[in-house]
């Protein structure tokens, strides 16, 4: 049975609606108006039959009349709604004696008949009302306390239990950094990486053999690298193999709204590590926290940013010894962190995670690809290959893409064409299909495209073609597809050729339609800061040589360069940029009938491979190790595009014909029907 599950919120509830209930209920009575009179006037009230009930207190020589409902108004000139249900009549008398024999011979004249008695306790509606408030007030500072809990944490892991723990770490602690279930085997690729990690990890099971020889452990290592590459499972490894205590935490959770709440929590984390070492602390995302200190802080702020950076600072290596605590941080903006935490002996180490390479991509598909229900003779080989510049997080999401397409469309495992759309809809986006598109323009967009192709087909550098399509994707109405070769340095020349490239869709936009669009925004946009790099940053420029501004100080408000030679850098992008684009136009010029044939073919296939452009431009006049890897797996693209179409018709003309079948059969029945109906 789903029966709710039991909860302490419950008990608390009740109690406080007992305890409302009960004060409300037991001070009704109290909430009633009592007013004080003299004997005289209480001698008149029961003569004329206003007394209800008579109670007289010996303690006090007082004695409370309670006035009937009929006589409310005439004694207290209020109604009911004000006085409350029994309102009394408070009167001091001499002897209790007296009152009895005036009560007696009202009862006898018949002027009052209702009950006499005499309260024997001392102060007991002081004691009551007393214990009353004690569990009312008590009810609220319960409330509260919960309240306090909540907003504390609720006591869930170590920085829990209320507000006054709330300078306490959050740091998640495993007491066995096995417990996370993680090695070195899961990591794939980042072999440089796991070899300095590596000896992180001797230095954590044996180290007598490095303090033997007068080695120490060092302080802390960072982990630096772009986003998605495997810096947090790095670290879990490091635990994982080592196998001792491994305290995890985020550097935004340092910051609180109160002030030196940051500072306190990195004090206690360091507190707990020391009680667990030798062990490891983690913090990722360290840029939050270690951002680089402002030189002009502002006046008379107290900025707790940086006191919590200043205590991470002396706790790594302050005045006094954390030995035994390794720290691991990831970052990945590792040029906007403090001078004083990147120095040695705080982070004596800087391990760089980069993105993977084509051999550590395909490691880290079999990695991926391990849940997945495969067809026969997947090549890995050729996946990595269609993956350039993609993360370890880009690949494992490609993987479950290729799975959720294949089960879309009903197949029994996931194949090479699930993958492929995988990477196009990862990279361009999803295909829309339904977006209504003129001849007109769908025929510029071709033209657009082509002219992308065709530059590409004929310069040197330019990187090698795979699928060139008009399909809108996401936010582009076109795309062209390249394999780019993995370059560790860019020439000159193959800058140039890839910026020729860009620029050929504007090129052939002005040359065959007559008119330019929006469509080349994009292009521009990655021609003008390619331009611009190679001017300031690479010194490839003709009128400013072997010259870089690159400045990488976060707090400067300044140029490293003059407005004279700002001046000369526009001037030198503005020329390198018309340059390429009339040698676009130059060679879009000689090769116009083979640049018109692409575009026809584009308007009426829609997606063209490389093999198409061969067909029409022939043989590329540059060939290289890629292209050559690539023309059989363009042609094997090709094929399985064609009989997906050839699936995808088949079944159709299944669907008409039975759909005529159909028709057919409910014609017949019409006219057998007929006769009958005439």
């Amino acid at each position: 049975m789903n029966m709710p599950r039991f909860n302490m919120n419950w008990i608390y509830g009740l109690v406080i609606i007992a305890l409302i209930m009960l004060y409300f209920t037991q001070g009704s009575e109290k909430s009633s108006v009592k007013t004080e009179t003299g004997y005289s006037d209480f001698k008149t009230m029961v003569m004329k039959g206003y007394a209800e009930k008579i109670v007289v207190n010996k303690y006090d020589n007082t004695l409370q009349m309670y006035v009937k409902a009929e006589h409310i108004r005439d004694v207290f000139h209020q109604g009911v709604q004000q006085t409350g249900k029994s309102p009394s009549v408070t009167v001091a008398i001499g002897s209790a004696d007296q009152v009895e024999q005036f009560v007696n011979k009202a009862r006898e004249e018949k002027k009052f008949t209702g009950k006499f008695l005499y309260d024997n306790s001392k102060d007991g509606e002081f004691f009551n009302s007393l214990i009353m408030n004690i569990l009312f007030f008590g009810g609220i500072i319960l409330v509260w306390m919960f309240i306090m809990r909540r907003m504390g944490g609720g006591g869930v892991g170590m920085g829990g239990g209320g507000i006054f723990n709330v300078g306490k770490s959050k740091a998640q602690m495993y007491e066995k950094g096995g417990d996370l279930g993680i090695t070195f085997k899961d990591v794939a690729g980042q072999a440089g990486a796991k070899q300095e990690m590596q000896e992180i990890v001797d230095f954590l099971k044996n180290p007598q053999k490095y303090t033997e020889l007068g080695g120490k452990i060092p302080k802390g290592a960072l982990l630096v690298g772009p986003p998605g590459t495997g810096k947090t499972l790095l670290a879990k490894a490091v635990a994982g193999e080592a196998g001792v205590p491994f305290f995890s935490m985020s550097g935004s959770d340092f910051v609180e709204m109160f002030v030196g709440v940051g500072a306190s929590r990195v004090r206690d984390l360091f507190e707990k590590a020391k009680t667990k070492a030798p062990c490891i602390i983690f913090i990722d995302e360290i840029d939050a926290v270690g951002r680089a200190r402002s030189k002009n802080p502002a006046m008379g702020g107290n900025d707790e940013r940086e006191n919590t950076l200043n205590a991470l600072l002396t706790e790594m290596d302050g005045f006094g010894t954390n030995s035994g605590i390794i720290t691991l941080a990831a970052t990945n903006r590792a040029d906007m962190l403090d001078s004083a935490l990147m120095r040695a002996g705080r982070f004596d180490r800087q391990i760089h995670v980069d993105l993977p390479d084509l051999n550590e991509r395909k490691e880290i598909f079999y990695v991926h690809l391990k849940p997945l229900k495969l067809e026969q003779g997947l090549d890995i080989d050729f996946l990595a290959r269609q993956t350039p510049g993609f993360s370890g997080a880009d690949i494992a999401n490609v993987c479950n893409e290729a799975a959720l397409i294949a089960a879309r469309h009903n197949r029994e495992a996931v194949g090479k064409q699930d993958f492929l759309d995988a990477v196009d809809r990862i990279i361009g986006g999803l295909e829309k299909k339904t977006k209504v598109m003129t001849e007109q323009e769908k025929r510029s967009i071709a033209i657009h495209e082509a002219g992308h192709a065709t530059i590409s087909w004929f310069t040197e550098f330019a990187n090698p073609l795979v699928k060139v399509s008009i399909v809108p994707r996401g936010r582009a109405l076109g795309a062209a597809w390249y394999l780019p070769e993995e370059r560790v340095l860019q020439t000159k020349e193959a800058m140039l050729d890839e910026m020729c490239s860009l620029l050929g869709g504007r090129a052939a936009e002005e040359l065959f339609i007559g008119h330019i669009s929006t469509g080349a925004m994009n292009d521009l946009e990655r021609t003008t800061k390619q331009a611009y790099g190679m001017v300031a940053y690479a010194g490839m420029s003709d009128k400013l040589p072997n010259l870089c501004y690159y400045n990488q100080q976060e707090y400067s408000f300044q140029k490293p360069y003059s407005e004279t030679t700002a001046k000369i850098m526009d001037d030198e992008v503005l020329k390198m940029v018309n340059e390429q684009y009339e040698r676009a136009k130059q060679i879009l010029q000689e090769h116009k009938e083979g640049h018109a044939q692409l575009a026809q073919l584009l308007v009426e296939r829609e997606v063209i491979f490389a093999d198409d452009v061969e067909k029409i431009f022939g043989k590329r006049p540059w060939t290289s190790r890629a292209e050559e890897l690539l023309e059989a797996q363009q042609r094997a693209e090709a094929e399985a595009m064609a009989e997906r179409r050839a699936k995808e018709l088949e079944a159709k003309q299944a669907e008409d014909s039975e759909n005529k079948e159909s028709s057919e059969d409910k014609g017949d029945s019409k006219e057998s029907e007929a006769p009958e109906n005439a």
